[in-house]
């Protein structure tokens, strides 16, 4: 059971309506993350809407199914990523707007800095492509805060399943530009994202992402 803690009300005024974004590699921990931040901040008195990307809607959950299966080897590039657009763009109407509006702190489980990650420099891509598609699908509600849980790609990928989805199997190469694009993302955007090491405990891990909420919170106020 969590024990119920007080935050300063600055800090639970402040984080009302945010959105914060937890992202990375495969194999990161962002879920586990993701999940343990919402369950700390829910007995902190802090409301929360913890929700994944793709998915978390029945339509988002359905192209989640298509984007990952592994026979569908043939996607195009761009293909992929409108329908994790797609998918951003039904979970932003139907809950990620909504939960803002009510005043909940919204905690996503990848993003659009995902797709800035994922499949930059596909068929041509370029980050201002896939900003221009973001802004359409989200109406242009991007996230307050973003947080990249970094890890070297040989360690992210042996924490896999032997299963792998269609993303998950493509060559370790494309991984490293894909870790690397992260990093390039939160270096052009040093005031909304940060950088976290996430090859070290999970205790570790939630506590440095727990520090930079709490600061987003006081920044907020």
């Amino acid at each position: 059971m969590t024990r119920r803690m007080n935050l300063d009300s600055r800090i639970v005024s402040g984080l009302a309506g945010a959105f914060v974004v937890l992202d990375g590699p495969e194999g990161c921990g962002k879920t586990t993350q993701a999940r343990r931040l919402a369950e700390r901040l829910a007995s902190a008195g802090v409301a929360c809407a913890l929700v994944r990307d793709p998915g978390s809607t029945r339509i988002g959950e359905q192209i989640r199914r298509i984007l990952l299966e592994p026979e569908h080897r043939e996607m195009a590039m761009r293909c992929e990523m409108l329908l994790y657009m797609a998918a951003r763009a039904q979970m932003t109407s139907e809950l990620i707007r909504p939960a803002l509006q009510a005043g909940k702190l919204v905690i996503c489980d990848r993003f659009i800095s995902s797709t800035l990650a994922y499949q930059l420099g596909g068929e041509g891509l370029t980050a201002a492509d896939i900003r221009a598609v973001g802004d359409v699908a989200t109406g242009g509600r991007w996230p307050d805060l973003t947080i990249i849980l970094d890890m070297p790609v040989e360690a992210s990928l042996a924490r896999l399943q032997r299963s792998r989805d269609r993303i998950e199997q493509r060559g370790d190469e494309y991984h490293r530009r894909v870790r690397q694009n992260y990093l390039d993302q939160a270096a052009a955007d040093p005031a909304g994202y940060r950088v976290i090491a996430a090859d070290r405990t999970v205790d570790d891990v939630h506590a440095s992402i727990w520090t930079e909420v709490m600061a987003l919170g006081t920044r907020r106020s």
